[in-house]
């Protein structure tokens, strides 16, 4: 039924959670095992060490956790990005909604892209706005500096307290109005305010893959409940 779906929708949009990107080795950090799960360190949960106000006043901490827990620079595309890809290249996707901050639907190809949360592959200095890759975090130890100032280089994610960027997400709830079919893959559809960007979804087909149930199963068309890799590898698309 999902080949069926594809086979007849002009303008697709996916939009996507940590469930993609987890056959390429990254965990599900709100998963049972995942980071957000483990007892506290010292008292503080993952949601405090990640947040804007541990960032500024504890600075050295914040990338020492951020550099250990959060990067993941060998992951490579799955088959859920490849197949998303190929979606791009035959001409029926309208966008890409992700709220992953690990840059593979980027890498594998992707140009329309809404990272409703950053990336980590993109960093910034806070007093010239000098741009740097994530090889400037990888390769610093404690605070990173700017190379032509001195000031704190800050990785652009969306932390814990800040608000997603307004013009990405007037971006992401353009396209997801304007799409035929939106398929909603590897998310739990929990974390505000993108779950609720379905919201703007006026379309004919929605489609949800994910391996819980979630908010928007009553609503779709479709509800696979599997594996997301396995299920969008499992597509044929038509090259144009």
């Amino acid at each position: 039924m999902l080949q069926n779906i594809i086979d007849h929708s002009k303008r697709i949009v996916c939009f996507t959670g940590a469930g993609v990107s987890t056959a390429s080795g990254i965990p599900d950090f709100r998963g049972g095992d995942g980071l957000f799960a483990e007892e506290p360190e010292d008292g503080l949960t993952p949601e405090m060490i990640l947040s804007q106000s541990f960032f500024y006043l504890h600075p050295e901490r914040f990338f020492d956790f951020y550099r250990s827990r959060m990067l993941y620079p060998a992951a490579e595309p799955n088959a859920a990005h490849r197949a998303i890809y190929a979606l791009e290249a035959a001409g029926k996707l309208r966008g890409v909604v992700t709220q992953n901050i690990d840059g593979l639907h980027r890498r594998a190809g992707n140009r329309l892209v809404y990272e409703v949360h950053g990336s980590v592959w993109e960093n910034y200095c806070m007093d010239c706005n000098a741009f740097y890759g994530l090889e400037k975090i990888l390769g610093s130890e404690g605070i990173p500096r700017c190379e032509r100032c001195g000031g704190v280089v800050k990785p652009w994610v969306v932390l814990y307290g800040e608000a997603p960027d307004k013009y990405t997400c007037m971006g992401a709830c353009r396209e997801i109005s304007n799409c035929d079919t939106l398929i909603v893959a590897g998310t739990s559809l929990s974390v505000e305010p993108a779950a609720s960007f379905l919201e703007y979804f006026h379309g004919k087909r929605l489609v949800v893959i994910n391996r819980e149930p979630t908010p928007a199963d009553k609503r779709a068309e479709l509800v696979i409940h599997g594996d997301v890799a396995q299920v969008l590898g499992g597509i044929h698309v038509e090259s144009p």
